[in-house]
Protein backbone atom coordinates (compact mmCIF):
# COMPACT_ATOMS: atom_id res chain seq x y z
CA UNK A 1 0.00 0.00 0.00
CA UNK A 2 1.29 3.12 -1.34
CA UNK A 3 -0.83 5.44 0.55
CA UNK A 4 -2.89 5.52 3.90
CA UNK A 5 -6.74 5.33 3.22
CA UNK A 6 -7.43 8.44 4.75
CA UNK A 7 -4.54 10.03 1.76
CA UNK A 8 -6.36 7.56 -0.28
CA UNK A 9 -9.65 9.37 0.29
CA UNK A 10 -8.52 13.47 0.28
CA UNK A 11 -6.84 12.21 -3.40
CA UNK A 12 -9.68 10.40 -5.17
CA UNK A 13 -11.28 12.06 -7.97
CA UNK A 14 -14.37 11.02 -7.59
CA UNK A 15 -14.78 11.81 -3.99
CA UNK A 16 -13.56 15.27 -5.47
CA UNK A 17 -16.04 15.33 -8.29
CA UNK A 18 -18.86 14.03 -5.77
CA UNK A 19 -17.93 17.45 -3.55
CA UNK A 20 -17.96 19.92 -6.66
CA UNK A 21 -21.07 18.25 -8.27
CA UNK A 22 -22.77 18.38 -4.82
CA UNK A 23 -21.90 22.16 -3.97
CA UNK A 24 -22.47 23.22 -7.67
CA UNK A 25 -26.03 22.11 -7.26
CA UNK A 26 -27.00 23.57 -4.21
CA UNK A 27 -25.48 26.93 -5.43
CA UNK A 28 -27.59 26.25 -8.78
CA UNK A 29 -30.35 26.32 -5.82
CA UNK A 30 -29.62 28.97 -3.73
CA UNK A 31 -29.18 31.34 -7.00
CA UNK A 32 -32.68 32.22 -6.50
CA UNK A 33 -31.92 34.10 -3.48
CA UNK A 34 -31.70 37.34 -5.46
CA UNK A 35 -32.69 40.26 -2.43
CA UNK A 36 -34.63 41.18 -0.25
CA UNK A 37 -38.29 39.90 -0.17
CA UNK A 38 -41.31 40.05 2.31
CA UNK A 39 -42.52 37.09 4.26
CA UNK A 40 -44.85 34.80 1.41
CA UNK A 41 -48.29 34.36 1.90
CA UNK A 42 -48.09 30.81 1.58
CA UNK A 43 -45.67 30.40 4.21
CA UNK A 44 -46.22 33.01 6.75
CA UNK A 45 -48.19 30.23 9.28
CA UNK A 46 -45.36 27.35 8.85
CA UNK A 47 -42.78 30.15 9.56
CA UNK A 48 -44.36 31.26 12.64
CA UNK A 49 -44.71 27.60 13.84
CA UNK A 50 -40.52 27.49 13.71
CA UNK A 51 -40.56 30.50 15.48
CA UNK A 52 -43.28 29.56 18.31
CA UNK A 53 -41.70 26.08 18.60
CA UNK A 54 -37.92 27.01 18.63
CA UNK A 55 -38.81 29.77 21.87
CA UNK A 56 -41.21 27.36 23.04
CA UNK A 57 -38.54 24.59 23.63
CA UNK A 58 -35.32 27.17 24.86
CA UNK A 59 -37.91 28.94 27.68
CA UNK A 60 -37.69 32.24 26.01
CA UNK A 61 -38.68 33.86 22.57
CA UNK A 62 -36.49 34.17 20.32
CA UNK A 63 -35.30 37.75 19.29
CA UNK A 64 -36.08 37.44 15.90
CA UNK A 65 -39.01 36.03 14.12
CA UNK A 66 -35.75 33.99 12.63
CA UNK A 67 -35.24 30.44 11.63
CA UNK A 68 -33.43 30.27 8.80
CA UNK A 69 -33.80 27.39 5.97
CA UNK A 70 -30.79 26.54 5.16
CA UNK A 71 -30.70 28.32 1.48
CA UNK A 72 -29.16 31.93 1.27
CA UNK A 73 -26.44 33.47 -1.35
CA UNK A 74 -23.99 35.90 0.15
CA UNK A 75 -25.65 38.41 2.56
CA UNK A 76 -28.98 37.13 1.83
CA UNK A 77 -30.41 34.73 3.56
CA UNK A 78 -33.97 32.79 3.31
CA UNK A 79 -36.68 32.72 6.16
CA UNK A 80 -39.55 29.61 6.90
CA UNK A 81 -41.80 32.80 6.28
CA UNK A 82 -40.35 32.94 3.10
CA UNK A 83 -38.86 36.15 3.18
CA UNK A 84 -35.37 36.94 1.95
CA UNK A 85 -33.13 39.06 4.86
CA UNK A 86 -29.72 41.19 4.11
CA UNK A 87 -27.75 39.81 6.92
CA UNK A 88 -25.00 41.92 8.69
CA UNK A 89 -25.14 40.83 11.58
CA UNK A 90 -24.68 37.06 10.52
CA UNK A 91 -24.72 35.14 13.27
CA UNK A 92 -23.10 37.28 15.74
CA UNK A 93 -20.12 37.48 13.80
CA UNK A 94 -19.48 34.02 12.72
CA UNK A 95 -20.31 34.07 8.72
CA UNK A 96 -17.23 36.35 7.33
CA UNK A 97 -17.91 35.00 3.94
CA UNK A 98 -22.21 34.85 4.11
CA UNK A 99 -24.59 32.23 3.30
CA UNK A 100 -23.93 29.56 0.85
CA UNK A 101 -20.18 30.78 -0.37
CA UNK A 102 -19.55 27.84 -2.52
CA UNK A 103 -16.11 27.01 -1.08
CA UNK A 104 -17.31 27.51 2.44
CA UNK A 105 -19.46 24.68 1.29
CA UNK A 106 -17.01 22.56 0.03
CA UNK A 107 -14.29 22.94 2.91
CA UNK A 108 -17.17 21.79 5.17
CA UNK A 109 -18.31 18.80 3.37
CA UNK A 110 -14.75 17.75 3.21
CA UNK A 111 -14.39 18.29 6.95
CA UNK A 112 -18.06 15.98 7.36
CA UNK A 113 -16.58 13.14 5.60
CA UNK A 114 -13.89 12.91 8.59
CA UNK A 115 -14.15 9.44 10.37
CA UNK A 116 -15.45 11.98 13.38
CA UNK A 117 -17.56 14.41 14.07
CA UNK A 118 -15.81 16.00 17.05
CA UNK A 119 -11.89 17.00 17.40
CA UNK A 120 -9.69 17.21 20.38
CA UNK A 121 -6.85 17.74 22.13
CA UNK A 122 -6.34 13.81 22.93
CA UNK A 123 -7.36 12.91 19.72
CA UNK A 124 -6.94 15.15 17.01
CA UNK A 125 -6.98 14.66 13.40
CA UNK A 126 -4.87 16.46 10.92
CA UNK A 127 -7.27 19.87 10.23
CA UNK A 128 -6.62 20.19 14.17
CA UNK A 129 -3.15 20.27 13.21
CA UNK A 130 -2.85 22.33 10.11
CA UNK A 131 -5.57 24.91 11.68
CA UNK A 132 -3.05 25.30 14.65
CA UNK A 133 -0.32 26.04 12.33
CA UNK A 134 -1.31 28.08 9.94
CA UNK A 135 -3.42 30.11 12.62
CA UNK A 136 0.30 30.19 14.67
CA UNK A 137 2.57 31.56 11.80
CA UNK A 138 -0.15 33.96 10.82
CA UNK A 139 -0.19 35.43 14.37
CA UNK A 140 3.88 35.86 14.46
CA UNK A 141 4.40 37.78 11.77
CA UNK A 142 3.78 41.01 13.54
CA UNK A 143 3.86 39.18 17.36
CA UNK A 144 6.00 36.75 19.70
CA UNK A 145 2.63 34.42 19.66
CA UNK A 146 4.49 31.33 19.63
CA UNK A 147 1.76 28.87 20.28
CA UNK A 148 -2.76 28.25 20.13
CA UNK A 149 -4.57 26.27 21.97
CA UNK A 150 -8.11 25.36 20.54
CA UNK A 151 -11.57 25.56 22.30
CA UNK A 152 -15.14 25.32 21.04
CA UNK A 153 -16.09 28.98 21.44
CA UNK A 154 -14.61 32.42 22.45
CA UNK A 155 -15.28 32.42 26.40
CA UNK A 156 -13.59 29.25 26.67
CA UNK A 157 -10.98 30.74 24.65
CA UNK A 158 -10.98 33.66 27.31
CA UNK A 159 -11.12 31.22 30.31
CA UNK A 160 -7.58 29.15 29.04
CA UNK A 161 -6.31 32.90 29.30
CA UNK A 162 -7.05 33.46 32.23
CA UNK A 163 -5.69 30.11 33.38
CA UNK A 164 -2.79 31.28 31.78
CA UNK A 165 -2.40 34.82 33.20
CA UNK A 166 -2.91 33.34 36.43
CA UNK A 167 -0.77 30.53 36.63
CA UNK A 168 2.14 32.58 35.02
CA UNK A 169 1.62 35.40 37.42
CA UNK A 170 0.77 33.41 40.65
CA UNK A 171 -0.52 33.87 43.21
CA UNK A 172 -2.24 37.31 41.35
CA UNK A 173 -5.95 37.15 41.25
CA UNK A 174 -7.09 40.41 39.84
CA UNK A 175 -7.82 41.05 35.85
CA UNK A 176 -7.84 44.38 34.61
CA UNK A 177 -10.44 45.21 32.07
CA UNK A 178 -12.06 48.19 29.80
CA UNK A 179 -15.09 49.78 31.37
CA UNK A 180 -18.61 48.32 29.17
CA UNK A 181 -16.22 45.53 27.95
CA UNK A 182 -17.58 42.34 27.01
CA UNK A 183 -15.58 38.82 27.77
CA UNK A 184 -18.15 35.86 27.48
CA UNK A 185 -21.05 34.14 29.80
CA UNK A 186 -19.17 31.77 31.34
CA UNK A 187 -18.96 32.55 35.14
CA UNK A 188 -15.86 34.30 35.50
CA UNK A 189 -16.25 36.00 32.07
CA UNK A 190 -19.51 37.14 33.47
CA UNK A 191 -17.76 39.23 35.63
CA UNK A 192 -15.19 40.49 33.32
CA UNK A 193 -17.98 41.88 30.97
CA UNK A 194 -18.91 45.09 32.22
CA UNK A 195 -23.04 44.67 31.90
CA UNK A 196 -25.31 43.95 35.18
CA UNK A 197 -28.32 43.20 32.77
CA UNK A 198 -25.66 40.11 31.80
CA UNK A 199 -25.32 38.59 35.84
CA UNK A 200 -28.44 39.13 37.23
CA UNK A 201 -29.06 36.63 40.53
CA UNK A 202 -25.03 35.84 40.18
CA UNK A 203 -22.57 36.41 42.90
CA UNK A 204 -19.81 39.48 42.83
CA UNK A 205 -16.12 38.31 42.87
CA UNK A 206 -14.84 41.55 43.21
CA UNK A 207 -11.80 40.27 40.76
CA UNK A 208 -12.07 43.02 38.33
CA UNK A 209 -10.90 45.96 37.68
CA UNK A 210 -12.14 48.63 35.57
CA UNK A 211 -10.16 50.93 33.29
CA UNK A 212 -12.04 53.63 31.61
CA UNK A 213 -12.13 53.12 27.94
CA UNK A 214 -10.97 56.22 25.08
CA UNK A 215 -13.12 58.95 24.96
CA UNK A 216 -13.07 60.68 21.39
CA UNK A 217 -14.59 63.74 23.03
CA UNK A 218 -12.39 63.95 25.86
CA UNK A 219 -8.12 65.27 24.85
CA UNK A 220 -7.44 63.49 28.69
CA UNK A 221 -8.37 60.52 27.45
CA UNK A 222 -5.33 58.74 27.52
CA UNK A 223 -3.79 60.15 30.58
CA UNK A 224 -6.97 59.23 32.68
CA UNK A 225 -6.66 55.86 31.13
CA UNK A 226 -3.38 55.01 32.42
CA UNK A 227 -3.79 57.02 35.51
CA UNK A 228 -5.76 54.22 36.76
CA UNK A 229 -4.33 51.64 35.78
CA UNK A 230 -1.51 52.90 37.75
CA UNK A 231 -3.93 53.59 41.07
CA UNK A 232 -5.04 49.58 40.49
CA UNK A 233 -1.65 48.17 40.63
CA UNK A 234 -0.38 50.93 43.37
CA UNK A 235 -2.92 49.23 45.59
CA UNK A 236 -2.79 45.96 44.33
CA UNK A 237 0.96 45.20 43.54
CA UNK A 238 1.83 42.19 42.34
CA UNK A 239 -2.05 40.70 42.69
CA UNK A 240 -2.68 42.00 39.38
CA UNK A 241 -2.63 39.11 36.66
CA UNK A 242 -3.54 40.39 33.24
CA UNK A 243 -5.01 43.17 31.44
CA UNK A 244 -7.46 42.42 29.16
CA UNK A 245 -8.41 44.37 26.71
CA UNK A 246 -10.51 44.58 23.30
CA UNK A 247 -8.88 46.53 20.60
CA UNK A 248 -12.19 47.70 20.01
CA UNK A 249 -15.38 47.37 22.63
CA UNK A 250 -17.62 45.31 20.53
CA UNK A 251 -20.95 45.30 22.93
CA UNK A 252 -19.69 48.06 24.55
CA UNK A 253 -20.51 49.83 21.90
CA UNK A 254 -18.53 50.13 18.86
CA UNK A 255 -16.04 52.10 20.45
CA UNK A 256 -12.68 52.10 18.66
CA UNK A 257 -9.15 53.83 20.42
CA UNK A 258 -6.51 55.27 18.11
CA UNK A 259 -2.54 53.03 18.82
CA UNK A 260 -1.49 55.99 20.97
CA UNK A 261 -4.22 55.71 23.47
CA UNK A 262 -3.26 51.72 23.98
CA UNK A 263 0.60 52.08 24.08
CA UNK A 264 1.35 54.35 27.82
CA UNK A 265 -0.62 51.59 28.95
CA UNK A 266 0.55 48.41 27.98
CA UNK A 267 4.23 49.83 28.05
CA UNK A 268 3.13 49.86 31.98
CA UNK A 269 2.30 46.52 32.50
CA UNK A 270 4.78 45.52 30.76
CA UNK A 271 7.43 47.14 33.17
CA UNK A 272 4.88 45.66 35.91
CA UNK A 273 4.81 41.93 34.82
CA UNK A 274 1.68 41.46 33.89
CA UNK A 275 0.05 39.73 31.17
CA UNK A 276 -1.04 41.70 27.93
CA UNK A 277 -4.45 39.84 27.00
CA UNK A 278 -5.76 40.86 23.75
CA UNK A 279 -9.22 39.83 23.75
CA UNK A 280 -9.68 39.45 19.83
CA UNK A 281 -13.30 37.08 19.68
CA UNK A 282 -14.93 39.83 17.73
CA UNK A 283 -12.43 41.95 16.02
CA UNK A 284 -10.14 39.05 14.45
CA UNK A 285 -10.27 39.15 10.65
CA UNK A 286 -12.28 42.39 10.40
CA UNK A 287 -10.38 45.11 10.85
CA UNK A 288 -8.34 45.56 7.60
CA UNK A 289 -5.46 43.05 9.08
CA UNK A 290 -5.83 39.31 10.30
CA UNK A 291 -5.72 40.82 14.01
CA UNK A 292 -6.49 44.24 15.52
CA UNK A 293 -3.33 44.04 17.33
CA UNK A 294 -2.05 44.63 13.42
CA UNK A 295 -4.03 47.10 12.71
CA UNK A 296 -3.29 48.86 15.48
CA UNK A 297 0.46 47.98 15.53
CA UNK A 298 0.80 46.59 19.33
CA UNK A 299 1.89 42.75 18.23
CA UNK A 300 5.15 43.72 20.20
CA UNK A 301 3.10 44.07 23.87
CA UNK A 302 0.82 41.09 23.09
CA UNK A 303 1.67 37.84 25.89
CA UNK A 304 -1.62 36.01 24.82
CA UNK A 305 -4.33 36.53 22.40
CA UNK A 306 -7.79 35.33 21.93
CA UNK A 307 -10.20 34.49 19.06
CA UNK A 308 -13.27 32.93 17.75
CA UNK A 309 -16.31 33.71 15.95
CA UNK A 310 -14.92 33.72 11.95
CA UNK A 311 -12.51 31.60 12.40
CA UNK A 312 -15.50 28.42 13.65
CA UNK A 313 -13.24 27.75 16.51
CA UNK A 314 -11.80 29.45 20.14
CA UNK A 315 -8.40 30.27 20.09
CA UNK A 316 -6.01 31.21 22.98
CA UNK A 317 -2.46 31.79 21.48
CA UNK A 318 0.35 32.51 23.67
CA UNK A 319 4.28 33.85 23.93
CA UNK A 320 7.06 31.18 25.43
CA UNK A 321 6.78 33.00 28.38
CA UNK A 322 3.49 31.77 28.86
CA UNK A 323 3.31 28.65 27.78
CA UNK A 324 1.56 26.85 30.69
CA UNK A 325 2.34 23.78 32.31
CA UNK A 326 0.77 20.50 31.51
CA UNK A 327 -2.61 19.68 32.87
CA UNK A 328 -4.06 23.44 32.85
CA UNK A 329 -5.42 23.67 29.58
CA UNK A 330 -7.02 20.73 27.68
CA UNK A 331 -10.65 20.24 26.50
CA UNK A 332 -12.59 17.48 25.07
CA UNK A 333 -13.86 19.59 21.97
CA UNK A 334 -11.54 21.41 20.40
CA UNK A 335 -14.24 21.60 17.43
CA UNK A 336 -15.73 19.76 14.81
CA UNK A 337 -13.72 18.55 11.79
CA UNK A 338 -16.17 20.70 9.48
CA UNK A 339 -15.47 24.35 11.51
CA UNK A 340 -11.71 23.19 11.51
CA UNK A 341 -11.91 22.76 8.21
CA UNK A 342 -13.85 25.70 7.22
CA UNK A 343 -11.74 27.90 10.02
CA UNK A 344 -9.04 26.78 7.60
CA UNK A 345 -10.51 27.18 4.18
CA UNK A 346 -11.46 30.89 5.34
CA UNK A 347 -8.09 31.59 6.90
CA UNK A 348 -7.01 30.90 2.79
CA UNK A 349 -9.54 32.96 1.19
CA UNK A 350 -8.65 36.15 3.37
CA UNK A 351 -5.40 36.27 2.34
CA UNK A 352 -6.58 37.13 -1.36
CA UNK A 353 -6.86 40.35 -1.63
CA UNK A 354 -9.26 41.06 1.11
CA UNK A 355 -6.67 42.11 3.79
CA UNK A 356 -4.37 45.81 4.08
CA UNK A 357 -4.93 49.10 3.38
CA UNK A 358 -6.25 49.35 -0.20
CA UNK A 359 -8.21 45.83 0.86
CA UNK A 360 -11.59 44.63 0.36
CA UNK A 361 -12.45 45.07 4.13
CA UNK A 362 -11.20 48.63 4.06
CA UNK A 363 -12.97 49.13 0.70
CA UNK A 364 -15.99 47.92 2.68
CA UNK A 365 -15.73 50.00 5.54
CA UNK A 366 -15.23 53.38 3.78
CA UNK A 367 -18.36 53.38 1.53
CA UNK A 368 -20.38 52.35 4.85
CA UNK A 369 -19.24 54.97 6.87
CA UNK A 370 -19.60 57.66 3.89
CA UNK A 371 -23.13 56.54 2.96
CA UNK A 372 -24.40 56.74 6.74
CA UNK A 373 -22.58 59.62 7.29
CA UNK A 374 -24.42 61.26 3.90
CA UNK A 375 -27.42 60.04 5.67
CA UNK A 376 -26.73 62.01 8.76
CA UNK A 377 -26.46 65.12 7.13
CA UNK A 378 -29.01 65.07 4.49
CA UNK A 379 -32.13 63.03 4.67
CA UNK A 380 -31.79 61.62 8.31
CA UNK A 381 -29.97 64.74 9.87
CA UNK A 382 -29.12 64.20 13.52
CA UNK A 383 -30.45 60.86 13.59
CA UNK A 384 -27.42 58.71 12.71
CA UNK A 385 -25.18 59.99 14.39
CA UNK A 386 -21.60 59.07 15.03
CA UNK A 387 -21.04 56.13 12.68
CA UNK A 388 -17.90 54.49 13.21
CA UNK A 389 -16.25 51.18 14.18
CA UNK A 390 -12.71 49.14 12.63
CA UNK A 391 -13.23 47.20 9.08
CA UNK A 392 -16.36 45.34 8.81
CA UNK A 393 -17.74 46.19 12.50
CA UNK A 394 -19.75 49.35 11.79
CA UNK A 395 -22.57 50.72 14.34
CA UNK A 396 -24.45 53.98 14.61
CA UNK A 397 -26.32 56.05 16.99
CA UNK A 398 -29.93 56.29 15.97
CA UNK A 399 -31.97 59.45 17.45
CA UNK A 400 -31.29 59.86 20.86
CA UNK A 401 -29.66 56.08 21.53
CA UNK A 402 -32.24 55.07 24.18
CA UNK A 403 -32.46 51.81 24.40
CA UNK A 404 -36.10 51.24 23.96
CA UNK A 405 -35.89 53.33 20.57
CA UNK A 406 -32.91 51.50 18.78
CA UNK A 407 -34.54 48.24 19.99
CA UNK A 408 -37.54 49.17 18.33
CA UNK A 409 -35.54 50.26 15.26
CA UNK A 410 -33.69 47.12 14.86
CA UNK A 411 -36.91 45.07 15.05
CA UNK A 412 -38.48 47.87 12.36
CA UNK A 413 -35.30 47.13 9.91
CA UNK A 414 -35.39 43.60 10.33
CA UNK A 415 -38.99 43.82 9.30
CA UNK A 416 -37.81 46.03 6.45
CA UNK A 417 -35.62 42.93 5.41
CA UNK A 418 -31.94 44.33 7.11
CA UNK A 419 -30.60 42.32 10.10
CA UNK A 420 -28.41 43.96 12.43
CA UNK A 421 -28.40 44.14 16.32
CA UNK A 422 -27.90 46.92 19.43
CA UNK A 423 -24.67 47.05 21.37
CA UNK A 424 -23.74 49.79 24.29
CA UNK A 425 -25.37 51.08 27.13
CA UNK A 426 -25.49 55.16 27.09
CA UNK A 427 -25.99 55.26 23.94
CA UNK A 428 -27.15 52.50 22.71
CA UNK A 429 -26.40 51.75 19.44
CA UNK A 430 -27.28 49.78 16.17
CA UNK A 431 -24.50 47.64 15.05
CA UNK A 432 -23.14 45.63 12.03
CA UNK A 433 -20.95 43.00 11.15
CA UNK A 434 -20.79 43.02 7.59
CA UNK A 435 -19.70 40.18 5.77
CA UNK A 436 -16.37 40.53 3.49
CA UNK A 437 -17.59 39.48 0.51
CA UNK A 438 -20.91 42.10 0.19
CA UNK A 439 -20.87 44.05 -3.04
CA UNK A 440 -21.24 47.52 -3.68
CA UNK A 441 -24.19 47.77 -4.77
CA UNK A 442 -25.56 45.73 -1.29
CA UNK A 443 -24.24 48.04 0.28
CA UNK A 444 -26.50 51.01 -0.74
CA UNK A 445 -29.26 48.64 -0.19
CA UNK A 446 -28.37 48.35 3.02
CA UNK A 447 -28.45 51.88 3.23
CA UNK A 448 -31.63 52.19 1.46
CA UNK A 449 -33.18 49.93 3.90
CA UNK A 450 -31.61 51.86 7.08
CA UNK A 451 -32.83 55.35 5.55
CA UNK A 452 -36.54 54.19 4.88
CA UNK A 453 -36.78 52.74 8.67
CA UNK A 454 -35.32 55.81 10.22
CA UNK A 455 -37.83 58.08 8.41
CA UNK A 456 -40.79 55.93 9.13
CA UNK A 457 -39.78 56.77 12.99
CA UNK A 458 -40.46 54.53 16.10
Amino acid sequence: MNSLIGQQIDQSTKVQNLIKELVQEVTNLNSQVKTVQAPQPNFVDAGKTWVDRAGQFRGRPLHYPYVGTGAGRGPFVELEDGSIKLDLINGIGIHLMGHGNPRIMQAAVRGALSDIVTQGNLQPNKEYQQFTEKLVKLAGKNSRLKYAWLSTCGTMANENALKISRQKNSPARFVMSFANAFAGRSTMMAEVTDNPAYKVGLPTYNEVLRVPFFDKRDPKSGEKALNAIKDHVAKNEKNISAFAFEPMLGEGGYQAAPREFFVPMLEFCKEKGIAIWADEVQTFTRTGELFAFETLGLGQYIDICTLAKTAQVGATLYTEEYNPKPGLIAGTFSGSSTSLSVGLEILEMLQEGFLGPNGRIMQIHKRFMSKLNELNETTCKGKVQDAGGMGLMIAFTPFDGKKEQVDALTKKLFNNGLVGFTCGKDPVRVRFLVPAIIQDEEIDLAIKIVEKTILEGV
